[in-house]
Order: C-alpha cells, then structure tokens, then sequence
C-alpha cells in the first residue's frame, strides 16, 4: 500500500499538468512555474506546445507522446526520470491530461515504476460545459467521446438512457449532427446544451431540449469543439413512457376541448406521473 508523496528518499516524480482549453492566460500560476523548471516537458503534440511556451517564452526540450506511442514513450521517460534524474511534465494539447486525451497509460506506467505522479490543476473542458449548461451539477456522469461506428454508438447510449445523473459527452464536428439525432431517438426530447468553443472568443452555450437541438444541428453547421450535456432521465416516467408520450397524450386532451390545467391532471393520474413534472415538461416549449 502506497500513502502519499512523502515518503520517498530521492526526487521521482512526473508533472501532469492542465493546460488552456482555449484562452491561454487559464495557465494558472503553479502550472507555468512548474513548466519553467522542469528539464524536459512530454506533450501530445510539439506543434500546439510550442505556440503555448513560446506564448509563455519558455523554451525546453519537447519530447511527443500522444495515443499511438504512449506506451513505448511512457518507459522512456521512465528511463529520463530514474537513470537522468530529468525533472519531466506532461502536456496533453488543451486541458487536463488522461480525460479523454493521451496520459492515462503513462500514469499508470509511473506509478508501476514507484515514480510519484503530481497533478497540477487547470482548465477541465466538460466542467466548464456543465456548470455552464444550467443542468444538474449535484450528480454527473462523463462519457467522453462516444464511438464513431454507429451501432456501437446506439449501443452505448441505450446503456446510459436509465441514468438519473447529468450526461457529459464530448464530440466532434464533423460527427455532433449524428450523435444528437442519435440521442434524440434514445433518451427522446431531455434538456440538454451543446457547450462549443469553452474559453475561446466564439465561446457559446446553446440550451434547449434535444428536439430544438437537433433541429438545429440538421439546419447550421456548427464550429468548434463540442461538449454536449443532457439531463438525466426521471426514474418515474422513464421506465413507462417518454416525454412524447406524455405530451401527446396531454394534447390529445386539450384537442377535444380540454384545458390545459385539467388535461394535465388527468395526464398525471392516468399516466402515474408527478403533475408538476407534466407541467414543466408542457411548458418549456
């Protein structure tokens, strides 16, 4: 059992450091102390390194490490840190490394190796989309990117449709029109917000329901990177009937001379669903 950081006799350690997920004055005090005295610094790629130290006017030894190498660049940095005594840091290209980027091996590398791995914390892409969405953020659950093959895509949403926690995706471009028409069909018209380039000077949150969402993806090509958060489903009514189950038969009602407030009463006790969920869910349209 290993506790902490202080017991050990020499100086091994790697620096997993956050880095700007748009902006670049989000470096944050310690991280860019820690990137002026380390020797070498390990990045996912040198080109998107070099423009924040030369930002910076730093300048250091690069080394690449980024998914399809990271195994084999993970011992040699090993081999840096043990037998060079290098000081090493490690730079995903925006934010914090080992979620959803290059890292998470490297880490595990380190501490099989009985090298300390010190997280120095910084910008987190899917935070700020959450706190930014107007959703729960007391529970959340993050996915990540979602696959890029179809049927493996569904298959993943269709585990996640009984989830009450708030869902956290990331995704790319040229794939948010898919994905969204996707989650439409599996979690059908949930609040959601698409969160598109976080930090940057074209930084926009656009709030709705899935519906309006994939509308919208189907009519405007968007830019930028993508993080897209959805409420979680409502116990109660997932297990029985969706939200456009219970708003067609509301309007079914109101069609035949109902008003509202009574075709939502009725809604709610023969459905057996919480009348003020009918309410919110009538009128947020």
């Amino acid at each position: 059992m290993r506790r902490g950081l202080n017991y050990r006799k020499n100086n091994e350690r790697l620096y997993v450091v956050a880095t700007p997920i748009g902006n670049l004055n989000e470096l944050s005090p310690r991280a860019l102390e820690v990137l002026k005295e380390v020797d070498i610094i390990a990045c996912e790629d040198t080109r998107v390194t070099g423009v924040l130290l030369k930002h910076f006017n730093i300048q250091k030894e690069l080394l690449s490490l980024h998914e399809h190498n990271e195994k084999m660049m993970s011992l040699r940095i090993v081999h840096l840190i043990k037998d060079e005594n290098k000081k090493v840091a490690y730079v995903s290209d925006q934010g914090f490394p080992g979620i959803s980027d290059p890292g998470n091996i490297l880490i595990k590398e380190m501490l099989k190796q009985e090298i300390d791995v010190i997280p120095i914390s910084g910008p987190c892409a899917l935070i700020n989309a959450l706190v930014g969405s107007g959703l729960d953020t007391l529970h959340f659950y993050f996915h990540g990117f979602l696959s890029a093959k179809p049927k493996v895509r569904r298959e993943e949403l269709l585990t996640l449709k009984k989830k009450e926690e708030t869902l956290i995706f990331y995704e790319a471009p040229h794939r948010l029109k898919e994905s969204i028409a996707e989650m439409l069909d599996v979690f059908g018209s949930r609040r959601a917000c698409i969160a598109r380039e976080l930090s940057k000077i074209h930084e926009e949150f656009i709030r709705g329901n899935l519906e309006e969402l994939h509308l919208l993806t189907e009519n405007e090509k968007l830019k930028g990177e993508f993080v897209i958060v959805i409420e979680g489903t409502n116990i109660e009514t997932s297990a029985i009937h969706s939200d456009e189950d219970i708003l067609r038969y509301v309007n079914s009602l109101v069609d035949v001379g109902m008003s509202t407030k009574d075709a939502i009463e009725k809604a709610s006790e023969y459905l057996k669903v919480k009348k003020n969920y009918i309410y919110k869910l009538y009128h947020q349209g």
